[in-house]
């Protein structure tokens, strides 16, 4: 392994700036590579003012370490506090920084700032026709019996002005565009996690040109991730409440083939924490506490969308994933077929991020910054 540093100049007199560093991968350097690389994003532990970029660089053979610090020497504070989600949306790199209450907007060429957009308690981000679609808590970040509802954020990606605004359930976690409406998942999470009220359970549809909230369905409690398919189909995970209802998978498909209207039509009985859609393939992992051992039960799955067939539990296959001590983010690139999976180790020391074959063998594992839980392509 190659080691090299770079020192950015720094204008942060006060304080400590993490230098970029660049490990040289074992893989065979291709000047054509498609995608040319991946951004990956770093929570960092909530308070630390550590969420960090990170880049795999495809092309070069690299994994570049903290790489806003080095392409943006004189921002303050470099990327903030916890790092929710990142996308890439026409030339344009988004991070979603929760506990700072903004989004930051890079050139996704370079990692080098453009500016920001002011939400609070922003959590995930989407894009459709020239907009960004940014879900959030809205209010303070605590658990809260009586925390207020959340909102969906409409962003103008041309000017980064915030056009739009629209109430759906409590505290919204991720979004996907189908069509003309706008799905989020509502968790109640800061709610629920009181132990004085209840989680929440729907699904708000919203049409997107008017920002209005048109339908709430029913689906689960705690809800967080929600994609959709090739068949226009919506995969809804969710939490449950971590004691007595336990982690469930949901589709959520149309009522009849005219209608938009979208109803839960199925219910796996399978915990999932996050996924990725590939073709016909949903990649899972799933982390799910049990309270009568007192330990996390972990599992990697495959299912196939179009049957909703279970196709493995296991897509790791080479035995390494007992290396694995808590994965936290998943990716599969769209080319070659190679899986990543990030382990957040012991949340507040670097974590990992792990490199697969399309048949589950480790081809390599590199150091990330603290909680690597995101990844983007750049093509």
């Amino acid at each position: 392994m190659i080691l090299i540093l770079f020192l950015p100049v720094s204008c942060r007199e006060d304080e400590l700036v993490v230098p970029t560093e660049y490990d040289l991968l074992p893989e065979e350097i291709n000047p054509d590579s498609r995608p040319v690389g991946m951004y990956v994003l770093n929570e960092g532990n909530m308070g630390s003012n550590k969420a960090s970029i990170d880049f795999v660089d495809f092309r070069n053979a690299y994994y570049v370490r903290n790489l806003y610090a080095e392409r943006n020497p004189t921002v303050i504070k470099e990327l903030g506090d916890v790092g929710n989600d990142i996308q890439i949306y026409g030339d344009k790199l988004y991070a979603v920084i929760n506990c700072s209450h903004k989004v930051e907007v890079m050139e996704a060429a370079t990692g080098k700032r453009i500016g920001q957009v002011d939400i609070p308690n922003c959590r995930y981000i989407r894009f459709s026709r020239g907009n960004a679609y940014v879900s959030a808590y809205v209010g303070p970040v605590t658990i809260d019996p009586d925390a207020q509802l959340g909102a969906v954020y409409r962003i103008d990606t041309a000017s980064l002005r915030v056009t739009g605004k629209v109430t759906v359930g409590y505290q919204p976690d991720e979004l996907e565009v189908l069509g003309e409406y706008l799905y989020v998942a509502n968790s109640g999470g800061y709610r629920g996690g009181s132990g004085k009220a209840d989680y929440d359970y729907t699904v708000s549809v919203v049409e997107m040109y008017g920002m209005k909230q048109v339908q709430k369905i029913p689906v689960g409690i705690n809800l967080h991730r929600i994609r959709k398919d090739n068949y226009d189909k919506l995969w809804v995970t969710s939490r449950g409440d971590y004691k007595t209802v336990p982690s469930r998978l949901f589709v959520l498909d149309r009522k009849n083939p005219n209608s938009r209207e979208m109803v839960v039509t199925d219910t796996l009985d399978i915990p999932c924490s996050n996924m990725c859609i590939q073709g016909d393939l949903l990649y899972f992992y799933s982390v799910e506490w049990n309270e009568q051992k007192e330990e996390n039960r972990v599992s990697y799955g495959i299912i196939n969308v179009r049957t909703k067939e279970l196709v493995t539990r296991h897509f790791i296959t080479d035995g390494t994933e007992k290396d694995i001590t808590i994965p936290y983010g998943i990716q599969v690139n769209p080319v070659n077929g190679d899986i990543y999976v990030t382990d957040a180790t012991n949340y507040v020391s670097s974590g990992v991020l792990y490199c697969y074959d399309s048949g589950g063998k480790l081809k390599w594992r590199v150091r990330a910054g603290d909680i690597p839980a995101h990844m983007c392509f750049l093509n």
